[in-house]
């Protein structure tokens, strides 16, 4: 059985992680905010668990055993936010935190009656996917806000920050899941957009916030 915190260091190895490619030492220390020594030591460790392939000067990947664990973490993760909204009523902006500390309670036939209970939900309130029980998770075709161009239409369908900052900003737009975009502008300087929403609100959005915004186009 993992720890908590190799636990973590699992999904966030597989949550930035591209395409299968090594994810630096750097990067996980400044996404689980700890030392890069930490982050060796914890690495060596899950290595020698075989949980992790690590390449000196490259990084870690996941092996076959340690990308089953990350998902059953991030399935647990996603359900729990589901239920929380859905049955607790609490906002968006308020259960990704709650949520971290019930990702650890170690009970698949918890899991599984949470799973059924809920109605076997296919996406989490931040539009991400949910594993089923086996790991699989339905794939959307989505793209960048911030890859679209002037005139094109598309749907939010996700987004990849999850602070509170950040989605109560997007609740005061608004630009909540469903809403429908439109680029009217964007600007060279900075990359910044001028989007409509829903038709009825024109705004100015960063670049930043941009690129956190999953969208399909219409």
């Amino acid at each position: 059985m993992q720890s908590s915190t190799e636990e973590d260091y699992l999904k966030a190895i597989y949550n930035l992680s591209i395409e299968g490619n090594p994810v630096s030492t750097n990067a996980l220390a400044e996404n689980l905010n700890t030392k890069a020594s930490s982050v060796t030591d914890m690495i060596q460790k899950l290595s020698d668990k075989k949980l992790v392939n690590y390449v000196k000067y490259k990084g870690a990947t996941l092996s076959k055993s340690g990308k089953k664990i990350a998902l059953k973490v991030i399935r647990k993760h996603r359900l729990w936010e589901s239920f929380l909204v859905t049955k607790l009523n609490f906002n968006w902006d308020e259960i990704h935190e709650i949520a971290e500390q019930l990702e650890h309670i170690n009970s698949p036939v918890l899991v599984d009656k949470l799973d059924e209970h809920l109605g076997f939900p296919k996406f989490d309130p931040h539009g991400d996917p949910i594993p089923d029980k086996n790991g699989n998770f339905q794939q959307i075709n989505e793209l960048i806000l911030s890859k679209l161009e002037k005139g094109q239409e598309a749907v939010l369908v996700g987004v990849k920050e999850h602070s509170s900052e950040f989605l109560k900003y997007l609740e005061s737009i608004p630009m909540l899941l469903g809403a429908k975009v439109k680029i009217l502008e964007t600007f060279q300087f900075d990359s910044s957009m001028k989007i409509e929403i829903n038709s009825q609100t024109n705004i100015m959005i960063s670049n930043s916030v941009a690129n956190h915004l999953s969208v399909t186009t219409v």
